[in-house]
């Protein structure tokens, strides 16, 4: 079985309509409904997409609730914050100037040893050099 760490960039594409790679992302979505993948997550990563789907014009209140409500009902390895993980994150951020909070998913994959997933390409140019990542695009 095949196991990633994910970022709320591909999280985001299952939602919406009309993005890039939407297909790439629900295609991914439909593994780990298959059992063909596992993912874990930060729990940040839930206050990430509620407040993404909440700027979504084209979802209401209650279409927010229900994407994440079936986000807790997949069989997503949610993880609450870790010191060991908030240190290599900060160590990332500081490195290549970008945000903890981006770098926690990396940071996360690494500890893990689980390839990263993102879609979040301006934030792969800024660390570059990383190995293991995986553009949502190339899935």
């Amino acid at each position: 079985m095949k196991k990633y760490v994910i970022d709320t960039s591909v999280v985001v594409k299952w939602f919406s309509e009309n993005e890039n790679e939407t297909e790439n992302a629900v295609q991914l979505r439909q593994q780990l409904l298959d059992g063909f993948c596992s993912i874990t997550v930060p729990d940040l990563l839930i206050y990430e997409l509620a407040n993404a789907l909440k700027h979504n014009p084209n979802l209401t209140m209650k279409e927010v609730k229900v994407a994440l409500d079936s986000v807790f009902d997949m069989d997503i390895d949610i993880r609450k914050t870790e010191g060991l993980v908030v240190a290599h994150a900060i160590d990332i951020a500081f490195r290549f100037r970008v945000t903890v909070y981006d770098a926690y998913f990396m940071a996360l994959s690494q500890i893990e040893k689980k390839p990263f997933i993102t879609a979040d390409y301006k934030f792969l140019e800024r660390v570059k050099g990383f190995r293991n990542v995986i553009k949502l695009s190339e899935i």
